[in-house]
């Protein structure tokens, strides 16, 4: 024989329907098989309280057994000494009358537990997708802007391998399709959702897929202009500087920014020019001393007055 349904929702004789439908919601958060994989007690107990709350819910079903009417399984109560055909004295045989009584009622009902536990939150024997699982990493800049795979310790034991994509920015979320929560009833697994955080790079800036950096040269290379070395994200390269090249200046290397990655092109990398005295020597000391320039040259004189 079914429990008292009201017994079941923890609810008065006197309860409202608001208060039987919250009494339901509340411990089906709990109960639901889809929160309780493989969980035979909770599958019963969900049961049973879907039944006291479509007993319940059913406002000419309740009055019929608040009189006496129906029982807990909401089965009709037969007169005092009938015996139906199916029934014997240890209750209803196979063929005899068996009223749904783990039924949801109503759609309203089927339209919460929905949005509470998936698009099969009705009915848990059918094949449900697993959970999507959210996870964090930390890569390099060098990794992020090149590619890299990276294998992600899991919190419960295990790992998986990373594929970071070129050009991975901060913020970017990768879903690894199927590596998320076991699926229900032989259905699906969720996907693995991984939040990327990249470290800052001591000498290289992004902007998009352009990369930027500040260039050391030397006086006698701002000067005489000449080729010289200049490290990217995909190695060093050689760059012609300019004679009389400033500091400030800014020259591109075409290419040599982000790689190119699926229909993304590759970025460019800018280097600006900074120019290092460094410690002069006698020679140069020497030389400027005596060194007149051919024409008058104030660097300062475009400087507000304050």
């Amino acid at each position: 024989m079914a429990d008292d349904p009201y017994t079941l929702l923890g609810i008065p004789r006197t309860a409202t329907e608001k208060q039987i439908r919250s009494a339901f919601l509340k411990l089906a958060k709990t109960s639901h098989p889809d929160v309780n994989p493989g969980d035979k007690k909770a599958e019963e107990r969900f049961k049973a309280i879907s039944s006291a709350h479509d007993l319940l819910s059913d406002s000419a079903k309740r009055a019929r057994f608040d009189r006496g009417e129906l029982d807990a399984a909401g089965q009709e109560v037969p007169p005092r000494g009938y015996r139906p055909s199916g029934y014997q004295s240890g209750g209803y045989q196979s063929g005899g009358y068996q009223p749904g009584g783990t039924q949801y009622s109503g759609g309203d009902m089927d339209d919460i537990l929905s949005s509470m536990f998936g698009a099969q939150g009705r009915a848990s024997t059918r094949p449900r997708r697993g959970p999507d699982q959210r996870y964090t990493l930390t890569v390099s800049f060098m990794d992020a802007a090149r590619g890299a795979t990276q294998r992600l310790a899991l919190p419960g034991g295990g790992d998986l391998n990373v594929q970071i994509p070129p050009g991975t920015e901060s913020g970017q979320t990768l879903r690894l399709r199927g590596k998320g929560g076991a699926g229900g009833a032989g259905g699906p697994a969720g996907d693995a959702l991984i939040e990327i955080t990249v470290t800052p790079h001591l000498l290289f800036r992004r902007e998009g897929r352009d990369i930027h950096l500040d260039l050391p040269i030397t006086i006698r290379e701002a000067v005489l202009g000449g080729r010289v070395p200049v490290p990217t994200v995909a190695g060093a390269v050689t760059m012609a500087v300019p004679p009389g090249s400033d500091s400030g200046t800014k020259l591109r290397l075409r290419g040599k920014g982000i790689p190119e990655h699926g229909k993304l092109p590759a970025g460019d990398a800018y280097a600006t020019l900074r120019v290092m005295v460094g410690p002069a020597d006698d020679a140069l000391r020497s030389f400027l001393q005596e060194w007149a320039p051919g024409q008058a040259f104030d660097p300062r004189k475009d400087l507000p007055d304050g």
